[in-house]
């Protein structure tokens, strides 16, 4: 509203963000006393699905030809969100979800033996023991993920420039290094995928840090973005499949290399064995240097500063420049 001075207009005053002293025409709808079929139509034309906002159709979002909005959406949430929290180099730690901590695992042994012992005739049950006997022997891994998540946890640094701990966000090897950084009170990452069962992540990842992905492309894109080192456990196929493309982009140098640490060369040995692959000629001898193997938290941490130490700069410091961008560190 503007006022009046001396008989003339004077400037308006700036008008008001929502409200308005007069309604707009489509403010309300087409009364009844205008047309008796209006309410009704007007109802009809509003609840169909097409009328929502496209951001709001989450059926129209999973049509098929929206695949590619959705790909965008799957990459951007995630990059903002880290961005905005300040994390600029993760270690990035990948390992089997069927191993548990020490204690479940024993005690899982323990009620295998119990059913064996009551049904010694069955193979079945005696096969269960045996693979129980080995996961258990295998959870000692569990407190070696754990105590390293804690070195990397007090090393976290300051905002913006923050060292995490990223996993899969599931149980076993992934959720003792998120738990490592929960014991030290840092920040720590998980990055779940959308699977046809339920999946929930393990309880120690910073809450507004656990992401979920649709996409298994995209969600290791962000496992690699800011690695500055890849550290191992025993796994299976999900952890072989993160390991075997991680070593491949590496050496065909699609990304800069960076440290890969296998912990536990007794395991690792028998999944397969690189220097067979060397003298079939299907790698090269520098393709088997890609990676080490390492048995200690404390050997995983010194492992990964000797590497960054033959370049003249910690692994937790700003590389700065275009070093901290992804399309300096992937060949895109």
């Amino acid at each position: 509203m503007s006022e009046t001075i001396e008989g003339e207009r004077a400037k308006p005053q700036p008008a008001d963000d929502v409200a308005r002293e007069v309604d707009l025409p489509w403010c309300e709808p087409k009364p009844s006393h205008e047309d008796v079929r209006a309410p009704d139509l007007t109802r009809e034309i509003m609840a169909h699905p097409n009328y929502l906002q496209a951001d709001e159709d989450v059926d129209f979002l999973n049509r098929d030809d929206m695949r590619g909005a959705r790909l965008q959406l799957d990459y951007q949430k995630a990059e903002t969100l880290l961005r905005e929290q300040g994390i600029a180099h993760s270690i990035v730690v990948f390992g089997g979800t069927r191993i548990p901590e020490p204690q479940a695992a024993h005690e899982k042994l323990a009620e295998m033996e119990a059913r064996s012992a009551a049904d010694p005739g069955n193979d079945d049950l005696t096969r269960r023991v045996e693979i129980a006997r080995r996961v258990a022997a295998k959870s000692r891994y569990y407190d070696v993920a754990r105590a390293f998540g804690r070195i990397v946890g007090a090393r976290e640094g300051p905002h913006g420039n923050r060292l995490v701990i990223v996993t899969g966000g599931g149980p076993g090897m992934m959720e003792a290094a998120n738990r490592g950084a929960y014991d030290a009170g840092a920040r720590t990452v998980g990055l779940n995928i959308t699977l046809p069962h339920e999946q929930f992540p393990n309880p120690y990842i910073t809450p507004g840090l656990c992401f979920r992905f649709r996409y298994f492309a995209l969600r290791k894109l962000h496992f690699l973005m800011r690695a500055r080192a890849l550290v191992v456990f025993p796994g299976g196929y999900g952890t072989l499949d993160e390991l075997f493309e991680t070593l491949t982009l590496i050496q065909t140098r699609k990304i800069r290399p960076l440290p890969v640490i296998l912990v536990g060369r007794e395991y690792w040995s028998r999944v397969f064995d690189p220097d067979f692959l060397v003298e079939e000629g299907v790698i090269d001898p520098e393709d088997r240097d890609l990676f080490w193997y390492a048995e200690s938290a404390e050997e995983i941490w010194e492992d990964i500063g000797r590497w960054y130490a033959q370049f003249g700069r910690n692994i937790d410091e700003p590389m700065g420049g275009e070093d901290e961008d992804f399309i300096s560190r992937c060949r895109a």
